[in-house]
């Protein structure tokens, strides 16, 4: 389990650090500090199936990821 955590830390890290600035419109919707946040994720190593990862923005900001910031490009849905 500890190596799946990390390689999802791992490729949002790299997929964060390419991307460019995107305009504060592309903001994730609001919601509470429950509301679950999904985005694409890359896939783990020897895989092309798409990941999807839910968490909330808590959860998301402990891996390093801005989700206002990578909802434009990645988002999927929310969960309240």
């Amino acid at each position: 389990m500890a190596f799946h955590t990390l390689a999802l830390a791992l490729s949002v890290v790299a997929s964060t650090s390419q991307a460019p600035p995107y305009p504060a419109a592309a903001a994730a919707p609001p919601g509470t500090p429950q509301t679950r946040y999904c985005l694409r994720v890359d896939p783990l190593i020897g895989s092309r199936i798409e990941t999807v990862q839910c968490m909330t923005r808590e959860e998301w900001a402990m891996l390093g990821l801005d989700v206002d910031r990578e909802w434009a490009e990645n988002g999927v849905r929310i969960i309240a």
